[in-house]
């Protein structure tokens, strides 16, 4: 009893088909192209202009400034280390509502002391850091 599986003349193609994924893919593209300008479509509104406006600095905000030698000044006090830092911004992370830290670091100031100081602002508790910069005037009369 033996059984026929085919005959050794017959090829075989090994090829992929690809022509039904390119139908999809077109029609795929054909519903994105007509549902994208739906998508987009917003009212038209005059939004108001704004001008970046200076800080305020509020009496409970704490000013940390870093040199170019990587001294750290505490509200324009010098402070002798790092450890010195650290319990000053514990005893501040206590306060209800917490104040917030602003790090100015001069632009000749090691990013290495920078991260110093923004690591030590973090193990004592502080939630909000911001950084001070000046506004770059050559942006302002660009438009």
């Amino acid at each position: 009893m033996a059984m026929s599986v085919g005959s050794s003349d017959e090829e075989f193609n090994s090829t992929i088909n690809t022509t039904p994924l390119v139908d999809v893919m077109l029609v795929l593209l054909i519903i994105f192209l007509i549902t994208i300008p739906v998508i987009t479509k917003t009212v038209k509104v005059s939004l108001p202009k704004a001008a970046n406006i200076a800080t305020q600095t509020k009496p409970e905000n704490i000013t940390v400034a870093i040199d170019p030698q990587g001294n750290i000044y505490w509200n324009n006090e010098q402070i002798g280390s790092k450890d010195q830092l650290i319990e000053m911004i514990k005893l501040e992370a206590v306060k209800d509502p917490q104040p917030e830290i602003h790090i100015r670091g001069d632009s000749n100031a090691r990013f290495e002391d920078v991260g110093r100081v923004l690591y030590a602002i973090q193990r004592g508790g502080i939630v909000k850091v911001g950084f001070i910069t000046e506004p770059d005037r050559g942006i302002r009369g660009s438009r």
